[in-house]
């Protein structure tokens, strides 16, 4: 009767302790998953924020971001008198050489006021048109073309044929010569948008 009895205790010691083990072998189950969904949450919320800082970088098309800059309203207020905004909201890529208000400020007295003017037209679109290259070139990429060149300059064409050599000066800052042989700092780089992207040039270009 006695080892009935031994026998009973040991088998319901021994069930107890395998239910408690299974309790608690739950618990860390419930725990590992309740971890991995907070986790997995987490990594959501990042994916889906860097998503949208990349969305909201590239909404924007040039005529847009030029009109964002307060230093190139000169600009902007040059190619809407052209009827340009149209052909850079929507065609592209373009590479954009935008020279900013103190560019327009250093020619001289009367000369953007007279290319403003209804007949002269033709004109701003042509001096617009020449500060526009097809393709969209960032920074890094027209720092390559200058340096894989045996010269160490890369010719740019113009959305109207017109020639601008770049280089690069002891600055490590990007030199645009242009058909005069004037010479324009890039003093902003990489402003992106949709359809290409602008540089910020302290000197309006001439091809004539």
């Amino acid at each position: 009767m006695k080892k009935s009895l031994i026998m009973i205790g040991l088998v319901s010691m021994s069930f107890i302790a395998c239910k408690e083990e299974k309790k608690d072998t739950d618990q860390m189950n419930d725990n590992t998953t309740e971890m991995e969904e907070s986790t997995s949450m987490d990594n959501d919320v990042d994916m889906d924020e860097n998503d949208a800082t990349t969305e909201n970088d590239n909404e924007l098309n040039l005529a847009e971001v030029a009109m964002n800059s307060e230093d190139l309203s000169t600009f902007v207020a040059a190619i809407q008198k052209a009827g340009m905004v149209v052909k850079i909201k929507g065609e592209g890529p373009f590479t954009i050489l935008a020279p900013t208000n103190e560019a327009f400020n250093k020619l001289p007295e009367g000369t953007m006021e007279d290319l403003m003017k209804p007949e002269n037209a033709e004109k701003l679109e042509a001096a617009l048109s020449y500060h526009i290259i097809p393709g969209s070139v960032d920074s890094s990429k027209l720092k390559e073309l200058i340096t894989t060149n045996d010269d160490n300059t890369y010719e740019l064409i113009t959305a109207n044929d017109g020639k601008i050599m770049a280089s690069i000066n002891d600055k490590d800052q990007v030199v645009l010569t242009d058909a005069k042989g004037n010479k324009a700092m890039v003093t902003e780089v990489d402003q992106k948008g949709n359809n290409g992207v602008i540089h910020s040039i302290n000197t309006v270009l001439m091809r004539k």
